[in-house]
């Protein structure tokens, strides 16, 4: 499955998802160890804003989560996913080399972190709130093939990835997926 497809699919469920978070959950902790609900979605604004620019060829200001206290930024995170998606399929964005924060590579490497990543964080989301979380298999087998041969132990440094935990024999593929990102079921 090419990148901009699991991005189609991925971004417009992570914002799905975060459309349906209540202004309550916002201080709630996640598996993505030390942030909470809030830490993730200005995580995933801040880092999908700055990936935009990447995509599209320039340089990436210094961007700020939106300053919104005693609601969920549900608006503001739709308009970066959407705009992330927008950038990921422009022209040349997957031919481009990006440097990115794992490194220097093709666009379209760099798309298939970013799925990854928003997948995993999509999760994270998820499971904070109980929300139901939903891809089709077809996805989650693709980010999952990408993410074991591309996710090195140098990078598993505690801060970009921890160390893989075990899933249980009955998970599924998005728990084993999980498992593998580092986070504890």
């Amino acid at each position: 499955m090419e990148p901009t497809e699991q991005l189609s699919y991925i971004l417009p469920t992570l914002s799905a998802t975060v459309d349906r978070i209540q202004a309550m959950q916002m201080n709630d902790p996640t598996p993505c160890t030390r942030f909470t609900v809030h830490d993730v979605l200005n995580h995933v604004i801040v880092l999908g804003g700055s990936f935009a620019y990447l995509f599209r060829g320039e340089e990436a200001p210094e961007l700020k989560p939106p300053a919104v206290y005693g609601r969920v930024p549900a608006v503001e995170f739709r308009k970066v996913m959407d705009d992330l998606l927008d950038a990921a399929k422009s022209p040349g964005a997957m031919e481009r080399t990006i440097s990115a924060p794992v490194g220097e590579m093709p666009g379209s490497t760099f798309a298939r972190f970013v799925a990854f990543d928003g997948l995993i964080h999509g999760w994270d989301l998820a499971t904070a709130t109980g929300l139901s979380y939903e891809l089709p298999p077809a996805v989650i087998a693709s980010v999952d093939e990408f993410a074991r041969g591309a996710v090195t132990s140098e990078m598993r440094d505690g801060d970009t990835f921890k160390d893989a935990t075990t899933a249980s024999d009955d998970a599924s593929p998005m728990e084993r997926l999980v498992a593998f990102s580092g986070r504890s079921l």
